[in-house]
């Protein structure tokens, strides 16, 4: 592939290159295309360009090294908005501004506001692109600050800036790996899949925490990497330096697509090597070092000195083409509670060898001290996906099972639960005549344990049988349909009735049900019960339905963990965990004089985003909510927010997009699709949020009874404050800066836009709430008519 690629670079260079304009200066008012006459502004030695370049299927804008054929990319502008098509047009304008436009109206703002009233720009030898002030020396904006995915020398990395890779050599969109600065001055890899940045995910550090934020990493013109604090002293050394130093010689740092840093120097005197480069330096030797590489249920493997990836037995990729997007099971997991006499007959265990490494996310430690113990314990625990056997601890989880790394020699084994009619590996299937053995030591255990129970408490022996017709029901009601990824146990309603204390502690009530405080007994670990009404039978059944089938196929720290479930005759219960703080509309709207900080607010915003595009694009079915609100945002101990209720929630097939179905959701959150009968998308929840977002930034309802009739509905109110440039009315006596309020709100106006196609994707919003990308300046909602 980066053949072809380099290919295509070396045809294109020659015939551009006469297309590039050779000047000091660049005054306002001049414009680039890619086909036109000039596609790009070179510095005086002609060493670097910048301007456009081709992508595979369209086009990218950046810093690139033009004196080799290679054409060797350190910089790119707009990368959330790749690729550019090739009727775009890049302006310098009279106002000094630099903005891409591909067709009328629709405008890329690359320097944002910063550089309004700006004199001139100028592409210099240093590889850096700088636009320049009304004083024509004060530097008001530069492609060195921040940085993409490259540091050329003289360019520094600070706190609080990150090092994105790119999603491939042909496509310099953000991808899924990113090097970090932290404000204690520790340099951090991370992968950049929406996980937290914690050390259960980071796969290299500096080693260099407790510096402060005043460290930097720099690169020098002789290939010294290192890492500065207080511009005074060096904490670490990551390359020597020394290496040769002369106008023909350039070194650039760059976070790969694969995750790992490297240093590169290219010798542009070498005529037999056409100025290439040569890697000097790299953070790991190991290429599947990148945690992330290979996505949800894969592995990475090394042949022949070159990465690639594999998906876990009875997994296939989500697409071939794209490995970090994982692997989806090639089987069903319909029914996978059953069991006929004591074994689970629906499933085998296939084994993955010499594991080194995965996200331990167990959820339980049976005792079982063999592996074929241990796949007997996860073959019959309907929650349990996988389990590891480490030849000490057996433990089992739930998919997906992210991290995984692959290690000749390694202890650990990986057992996957798959579909018995496939032969994925004949050696690792229970063997039949160990079963019996398990059995009768299983039968003999539980005799005995019966056999004191009766002694001593006839009551017990009442309450376990109780339990096990409860079983018994769940499997045989006829009105009562399984699914796919249940995983959840089964509680009989006695033992609800008990955990509850008969339903005594009401912690709120919706449309269909009331959710109910419980301690379980021995741990004293609250959960909250949901009981569905039983004269809404028919759409509390469909609610019940869909909740079970949604939940049961995700797993995110910004959603609600469903952790049982009981159908009982008409009883219909859900057991989930406990959320300390409440609702965030409890933490909004109850107490005023207790609201949370304007970074409290931002990192709720940012959680709900997370938790939504997960469901929009990291499941293996797209997962509408339909019902994105205050009340279905649950707050952990933490103060953490994680999303609930997904009794309306809405499933697309991964080829479908758009759906027709009656309307669903809460008045006031409910997008304008939904009213005009049209066929909704992801974009729902993207309105919903966007309503949610503005409550969040004001601490406020959508609607407020009593208030002026321009005040009283949010949204209205909002753009008002906007369009007046009196975004300080949103936030009243809050010490918060102008800037942030006013970005939040562009990303607020953003969402609720009429048209669905004009919201952004969630990703996007993501990078927008986290200061990834930067906000253009939304159109008035209502200024829009749907065309769909």
């Amino acid at each position: 592939m980066a053949t072809h690629i380099h290919i295509l670079f070396l045809s294109t260079i020659f015939f551009t290159f006469n297309l590039a304009r050779s000047q000091s200066n660049i005054t306002r008012g001049l414009s680039l295309t890619p086909t036109g006459t000039t596609t790009s502004w070179l510095s005086p030695s002609g060493r670097y360009a910048f301007g456009f370049y081709p992508q595979i299927s369209g086009y990218a804008i950046g810093v690139y090294i033009a004196g080799i054929p290679e054409k060797t990319v350190v910089w790119t502008a707009s990368r959330e908005n790749l690729p550019l098509s090739n009727n775009s047009t890049l302006s310098f304008t009279t106002d000094g501004s630099l903005i891409v436009e591909q067709t009328p109206g629709q405008r890329i703002d690359i320097t944002s506001s910063t550089t309004i009233g700006a004199s001139l720009a100028s592409m210099q030898d240093s590889g850096n692109f700088v636009i320049y002030g009304p004083d024509r020396t004060t530097v008001v904006w530069q492609t060195f600050d921040p940085p993409t995915d490259t540091l050329l020398a003289g360019q520094k990395l600070v706190a609080r800036q990150t090092l994105y890779s790119s999603v491939s050599e042909s496509n310099h969109s953000i991808g899924i790996f990113k090097l970090s600065m932290q404000t204690d001055g520790h340099l951090v890899q991370y992968p950049n899949l929406g996980t937290p940045d914690n050390r259960q995910s980071f796969y290299w550090a500096s080693n260099t925490s407790g510096n402060g934020p005043n460290v930097t990493l720099n690169l020098d013109s002789d290939g010294f990497l290192y890492l500065f604090k207080n511009s005074r002293f060096s904490i670490r050394n990551l390359t020597q330096g020394g290496f040769p130093r002369s106008k023909n010689d350039i070194y650039r740092m760059k976070i790969d697509v694969d995750g790992i840093f490297r240093v590169y120097h290219h010798d542009l005197s070498n005529k037999s090597t056409n100025g290439s480069s040569v890697i000097i330096w790299a953070s790991s030797a190991n290429k599947c070092a990148g945690k992330g590489l290979c996505g949800r249920n894969g592995y990475c493997v090394i042949t022949n000195d070159v990465a690639g990836c594999e998906c876990l037995p009875g997994f296939e990729f989500v697409d071939p083409k794209s490995w970090s997007l994982g692997c989806k099971r090639n089987y069903s997991t319909v029914d996978s509670c059953k069991v006929r006499d004591g074994v689970n007959t629906l499933f085998q265990m296939a084994t993955l060898n010499n594991i080194a490494e995965w996200e331990d996310a167990t959820y339980l430690i049976p005792e079982a001290s063999t592996q074929e113990a241990c796949s007997f314990a996860c073959l019959n625990d309907c929650i349990c996906e996988v389990a590891v056997f480490t030849g000490q601890e057996c433990k089992l989880q739930k998919l997906p099972l992210r991290y995984i790394k692959v290690k000749d020699g390694e202890p650990n084994v990986g057992l996957i639960k798959v579909d018995p009619t496939t032969n994925y590996n004949p050696s690792i299937h229970i063997k039949k005549e160990q079963r019996p053995k398990i059995l009768v030591t299983g039968v003999s255990l539980i005799s005995f344990a019966l056999l004191i129970i009766l002694l001593f408490s006839g009551v017990a022996v009442y309450r376990a049988y109780k339990v096990w017709t409860s079983r018994k029901i769940s499997e045989n009601v006829n009105n009562v349909q399984l699914f796919d990824d249940i995983g959840p146990r089964a509680f009989s309603f006695g033992e609800l009735e008990g955990i509850t204390d008969g339903f005594k502690e009401e912690l709120g009530r919706g449309s269909f049900g009331i959710v109910y405080k419980g301690v379980i007994d021995g741990s004293n670990k609250a959960i909250a019960v949901k009981r569905l009404k039983e004269e809404l039978a028919q759409e509390g059944e469909r609610e019940f339905q869909t909740e079970m089938k949604v939940i049961g196929r995700t797993h995110h720290r910004n959603l609600v963990r469903l952790l049982g479930y009981c159908c009982e005759g008409p009883e219909r219960l859900l057991v989930m965990e406990y959320m300390t703080k409440g609702s965030l509309a409890d933490i909004l709207f109850k107490c005023k004089e207790s609201k949370p900080c304007w970074e409290e607010r931002i990192r709720m915003a940012v959680d709900i985003a997370r938790g939504i595009q997960y469901l929009h694009e990291e499941c293996e079915t797209v997962i509408i909510h339909c019902d994105i609100k205050p009340q279905n945002i649950l707050m952990d101990e933490y103060g953490r927010a994680k999303i609930s209720d997904f009794g309306l929630a809405k499933l697309l097939e991964r080829d479908q997009t758009k759906t027709f179905t009656f309307i669903r959701g809460t008045r006031g959150y409910v997008a304008p699709e939904w009213h005009k009968k049209l066929p909704v998308t992801v974009k729902v929840d993207v309105y919903s949020f966007g309503i949610v977002l503005l409550e969040i930034l004001c601490c406020r309802r959508h609607v407020e009874n009593g208030f002026s009739v321009n005040v009283a509905i949010l949204e209205e109110w909002v753009l008002e404050c906007y369009e007046k440039d009196e975004l300080w009315r949103l936030v009243k006596d809050e010490d918060v800066d102008k800037r942030e309020v006013e970005e939040m709100v562009r990303i607020g106006v953003w969402c609720i836009q009429e048209e669905p196609s004009l919201r952004p994707s969630m990703k996007k919003v993501l990078l927008m709430l986290q200061g990834i990308v930067d906000i253009p300046l939304p159109p008035n909602p209502s200024s829009f008519t749907s065309v769909v």
